[in-house]
């Protein structure tokens, strides 16, 4: 072979060789890229209490401060017909307004008798937000919902099960917006053995845990 054909073919060899190295160089930074991309988290446990704005129920209390207005700052229960008293406005309904709404209707309805009002409305008592446990339990009754609440917290506030409880046949019963009612089922053995993920759920206002004998 000539020198000049054996030149060529060196060279052609080299640059096949170049070439190699730079689509492992990419690759490998492709790679490297993909093992620093954050991975999707995996989705949550549904929370009652985050997905909606805290809405005034009857038993609430709410605490009502007009700045600069100190005669119109109370602290007033909502009565079972869903509405509060306040100086200068008589009746406001509130049950089922978010604190956000009533103030701005408090503020509208305040503007008829004071300049520019500056009104806020603070929850101090969720007495609406409570879970229900009947049945087998150390103690049955009403227990209030004022932070995210699970079934194992809240037999735990009920004293938990008695000695004859049914701990596998456990039911939650959640009453939905049209009237009728959901079912949930708790088997406590099956959970603490790790065989029913899942089923120590997050409650919801209203909720009844029934436990049985």
């Amino acid at each position: 072979m000539k020198a000049g054909s054996v030149r060529r073919a060196t060279l052609r060899q080299m640059a096949t060789r170049f070439a190699m190295m730079v689509l492992l160089g990419v690759l490998a930074a492709s790679a490297a890229g993909c093992g620093n991309r954050p991975l999707s988290s995996p989705p949550s446990d549904p929370d009652p209490m985050d997905r909606d704005a805290y809405t005034i129920g009857v038993t609430d209390s709410l605490q009502i401060a007009v700045w600069r207005n100190p005669d119109l700052s109370v602290e007033v229960p909502v009565r079972p017909d869903g509405k509060i008293s306040v100086p200068l406005l008589d009746d406001i309904h509130a049950e089922g307004l978010t604190p956000t709404e009533l103030k701005e209707i408090m503020t509208r309805e305040f503007a008829e008798f004071i300049t520019a009002p500056n009104v806020t409305v603070i929850v101090s008592q969720m007495n609406s937000r409570f879970v229900s446990v009947i049945g087998a339990v150390g103690k049955e009754g009403r227990y209030p919902l004022s932070r995210n609440l699970r079934v194992l917290e809240a037999l735990a506030y009920a004293g938990g099960f008695d000695t004859f409880a049914d701990k596998d046949n456990v039911r939650i019963v959640r009453r939905q917006t049209d009237g009728s009612e959901m079912e949930y089922r708790f088997d406590y053995d099956a959970y603490i053995k790790g065989k029913a993920p899942g089923t120590n759920i997050v409650l919801s206002p209203g909720d009844t845990i029934i436990v049985p004998d």
